[in-house]
């Protein structure tokens, strides 16, 4: 019975999230956490587009994150728009474009080199959103997010109850699963794991690796930013630490946790770490330790993460 429904899950993980994911606030000890996970699980599932199925490792996935927050929040708190679709494509306008032009030089150089480019951008923006204070708020972080209801032809929707923001933000993260999905099934999404398990084949086939590396990152960028700008209407305040390496190396270790290259790895990856951190944190204030220890034992005896060893690291999970 358990062997079926995990192949179930795995063969089929577009409608396995929708299914776990509409009961998901009732099966958490508070509605709060269930959207941390569904937005947290989201930014994973962005990495992981690079480095699972890309084979690039971004230490600097934050700058995205906290482009697409504080993109949304500038819009609704400095700027005064008063739709939330317009404040999340400027989120989402602000993590592409950063995506782009970050990725344009950090794929310049490889291995490595690469990922401590990507590090060095992230801090780059920290930095910059630090002592920009009058725009970002600087170590206060962007405050006076007003709550809007979210319009809908011929209607209205106040989403500011924890239960309804969920519903609002599981819409545009199952939009954004089934995208993927479209992307990884698609013949550019073959020529990305080719790319990933020997990109110099690759490029002897005539594929313009460099541009599909770029197009991934740009896909990647875009997925950590949607996640930002619901962190930001779910928070209505944006932190600076959005921008800062901590925030890198959480989704870090939530893809790895749940099963670098699987489909559904990253949401098992982000529910564990955040359960956790949910729970030791009542405990210990040692719990950044604890998690620790959790992660290093992952890393030494389930390589494959959560996900990944229930389905046999199958990157189709």
């Amino acid at each position: 019975m358990i062997r079926r429904v995990r192949d179930g899950l795995a063969a089929h993980p577009v409608a396995a999230f929708l299914a776990v994911f509409a009961v998901f606030p009732f099966l958490v000890p508070y509605r709060a956490l269930a959207t941390q996970v569904l937005i947290y699980g989201l930014f994973a599932l962005g990495f992981n587009l690079l480095y699972g199925y890309t084979g690039l490792l971004s230490f600097g996935h934050a700058a995205y994150f906290g482009l697409g927050a504080y993109g949304t929040g500038i819009a609704l708190a400095r700027l005064g728009l008063g739709s939330v679709w317009a404040a999340l494509a400027m989120g989402l306008g602000a993590a592409i474009l950063g995506g782009a032009v970050i990725g344009f030089f950090c794929l310049r150089r490889r291995g490595i080199y690469f990922a401590m480019l990507t590090l060095a951008f992230a801090q780059l923006l920290y930095f910059i959103g630090f002592h920009l204070a009058d725009l970002t708020g600087g170590d206060d972080g962007l405050r006076g997010i007003p709550q809007l209801a979210v319009g809908v032809p011929g209607l209205s929707i106040p989403i500011e109850t924890p239960i309804r923001f969920y519903y609002f933000a599981f819409v545009l993260v199952g939009l954004a699963v089934v995208a993927l999905k479209r992307i990884l099934d698609s013949p550019f999404g073959a020529v990305l794991r080719a790319v990933r398990e020997n990109g110099e084949r690759a490029a002897a086939c005539g594929y313009d690796v460099t541009r599909l590396k770029l197009l991934s990152f740009v896909f990647s960028a875009t997925f950590a930013g949607l996640a930002g700008a619901l962190e930001a209407l779910r928070l209505t305040v944006v932190p600076i630490e959005s921008l800062y390496w901590t925030t890198s190396g959480q989704v870090v270790m939530m893809t790895l946790l749940g099963g670098a290259g699987t489909f559904f790895g990253p949401f098992v990856g982000a529910a564990t770490f955040l359960v956790l951190e949910d729970r030791l944190s009542l405990v210990t204030e040692s719990w950044p330790l604890a998690i620790g220890l959790v992660f290093m034992a992952f890393v030494l005896f389930l390589p494959r993460g959560i996900w990944g060893t229930l389905t046999g690291g199958s990157h189709a999970g």
